[in-house]
C-alpha cells in the first residue's frame, strides 16, 4: 500500500440514514475492485461520514476514482448531502493491517 484517499461526507439530515446504507452497501463494491487494497467506511456523528481506502498505486486510486462507488456518490451528491465530498489524496508513510 502506497496511495490512499480519505473522503469526507456531510449528509443532510433528513437523508443520514440512506447515506449509511449507500456506504454500508459499497463494502461489496469495493471488494470486487482489484486495485483496492483496504477500504473502510465510517461515520463520526450524525451527518457526517467518511471513507479511507488504499491501494498499491496511482492507477488503482484512479480506477477507484472513476467506479461504482464513486458514481453512486456523485449520483445522491445533490440531493443528499449538504455538500460534495471532500476527497483528499494521501501517501502512505506506514500500515499495520492484521
Amino acid at each position: 500500500m502506497k496511495v490512499g484517499l480519505l473522503v469526507r461526507i456531510e449528509a443532510e439530515p433528513e437523508h443520514a440514514d440512506e447515506v449509511e446504507a449507500l456506504l454500508r452497501g459499497a463494502q461489496e463494491l469495493a471488494e470486487l475492485e482489484q486495485g483496492t487494497v483496504t477500504w473502510f467506511a465510517f461515520r463520526e456523528n450524525a451527518t457526517t461520514f467518511g471513507v479511507f481506502d488504499t491501494f498499491e498505486d496511482e492507477q488503482g486510486r484512479q480506477a477507484h476514482l472513476t467506479g461504482r462507488i464513486a458514481a453512486a456518490l456523485g449520483e445522491i451528491a445533490e440531493t443528499k448531502l449538504s455538500a460534495p465530498p471532500v476527497i483528499a489524496p494521501v501517501d502512505l508513510l506506514g500500515a499495520k493491517v492484521s
